[in-house]
């Protein structure tokens, strides 16, 4: 039997099949901002507040994976204010909202690389991960300082270092020995692949996101400015996913 909800549209959401592991490509923070005269950054201060809400709903929902594409590789090429800004917004997040995220039982972890992250950045996601290690709800997943491309390329020196020690056969090179050198390696085996992808803000593409775990996601595009998605855009991007068939290459 399928669950309804009503929207604030009032449409009806089917919300029986809630996705595991949702990804996010939280994008259009700059373009909300400048909509409203205001600087880059008050748009990216604002996602912060989105991105509390939107945790605390999937939270609800029983999701249990939550990874959120906060900063990529490539973003370093920004403005240096901005990308300051974005860096410190972690410290803020943080301090903020750990306290509130804790009270309900979510998890921090973080994917990327972290040895580029000023320190500040990298004790606040420090003191996260360590505050709530011990939380059994759902896993709030950073990918900061992240790149698709880097991780799977990572994973290949990883294995054609143990071919070169003899450890193993390139033969006998599996999927599996892959996915176990990516980054999400420290989800459950489970819940390593998002089930559904949302990116916010029109664009239509994936952006060097997770494209390993990803292969067979349900991709979800709205026009809704990252700022602006909330509780209910989050409950219409499921129930949208509740109307597709997944086949894995079947039929």
């Amino acid at each position: 039997m399928f669950t309804f909800f009503k929207s604030q549209k009032d449409k009806e959401l089917h919300l029986d099949n809630i996705p595991k592991h949702i990804g996010i490509i939280m994008d259009g923070n700059g373009r909300w901002a400048k909509k409203r005269m205001q600087p880059r950054v008050m748009g990216h201060k604002a996602g912060m507040d989105a991105l509390q809400k939107v945790t605390i709903e999937a939270s609800n929902l029983g999701v249990k994976v939550l990874t959120v594409y906060a900063f990529s590789t490539e973003n370093w090429s920004r403005p240096q204010d901005e990308v300051k800004f974005i860096m410190n917004l972690p410290v803020e997040f943080f301090d903020k909202y750990v306290p509130e995220l804790d009270k309900n039982n979510v998890r921090v972890q973080m994917i990327g690389d972290s040895s580029r992250l000023p320190k500040e950045t990298f004790d606040a996601m420090t003191r996260a991960l360590e505050k709530t290690k011990h939380n059994s709800g759902l896993v709030l997943n950073f990918a900061l300082n992240y790149g698709g491309r880097a991780e799977i390329t990572d994973a290949v020196k990883s294995l054609a270092q143990d071919v070169l020690e003899a450890k193993v056969n390139p033969g006998d090179i599996t999927e599996d020995m892959i996915a176990d050198r990516l980054m999400t390696n420290h989800l459950p085996y489970l819940y390593r692949d998002p089930d559904l992808v949302i990116r916010t803000s029109g664009e239509i593409r994936t952006s060097n996101f997770l494209p390993w775990q990803t292969a067979y996601s349900e991709l979800y595009f709205t026009d809704i400015m990252w700022p602006d998605f909330d509780e209910a855009a989050l409950k219409e991007a499921i129930s949208e996913y509740n109307k597709r068939h997944r086949r894995f290459g079947g039929v």
